[in-house]
């Protein structure tokens, strides 16, 4: 069996967002739609914390890249009215926009504000972790494959030698509100290796 997930060292991450960019391009992302949207680790997701930590002159900024969490206990399936929202075998929460009606339910249940309603089109669009290149033997989504600092690493939880199993098994990892049971399938660390 094959578990999916994200291992994010934030050590690695300079904010440049090259993920957000290039998840754009390779998943022909609606504007005003960010996927993988990169955050000053401030304890909340919202785009106006991009602001050092510290007082001048020791300030830091500490960068979070936040995809969907691909949730083992995912609210946004839950709440889906139509069974669009589901999570594969595979780990991977997914939406099919052909049963999506844009009713947002699941955008609401999400507590990592990792979906977006596609104005346009009238669906809710979200980070799929580049299934579509795992499915056809792709072993880098297009985040981790362009991120200048590798900083992202994206693989199977359930290989122990995978490179992701060792990372969560070698380093403390945090997981975003774990406490809420969602079972997020991001883990983050920090580590200058």
């Amino acid at each position: 069996m094959t578990k999916y997930a994200f291992a994010i060292n934030l050590h690695r991450c300079i904010g440049c967002r090259t993920c957000t960019v290039s998840c754009k391009m390779e998943n022909h992302v609606a504007d005003g739609i960010c996927r993988i949207p990169v955050y000053n680790d401030a304890g909340e997701t919202d785009a106006s914390l991009d602001a050092p930590s510290g007082t001048y002159p020791n300030v830091t900024f500490l960068w979070r890249p936040t995809p969907c969490q691909h949730c083992d206990n995912a609210p946004c399936v839950e709440a889906c009215p139509t069974g669009a929202s589901s999570k594969r075998e595979d780990g991977v929460v997914v939406v099919d926009k052909e049963a999506c009606i844009g009713c947002e339910k699941c955008a609401e249940a999400c507590p990592y504000h990792a979906r977006s309603l596609d104005v346009e089109a009238q669906v809710i669009d979200k980070c799929e972790m580049c299934i579509h290149r795992l499915s056809n033997g792709e072993e880098k989504t297009m985040c981790q494959l362009c991120c200048p600092n590798r900083a992202i690493v994206v693989g199977d939880l359930d290989d122990p030698n995978s490179e992701i199993s060792k990372i969560v098994a070698e380093h403390e990892c945090e997981q975003l509100l774990a406490d809420q049971g969602t079972g997020p399938n991001v883990y983050y660390w920090r580590s200058v290796n």
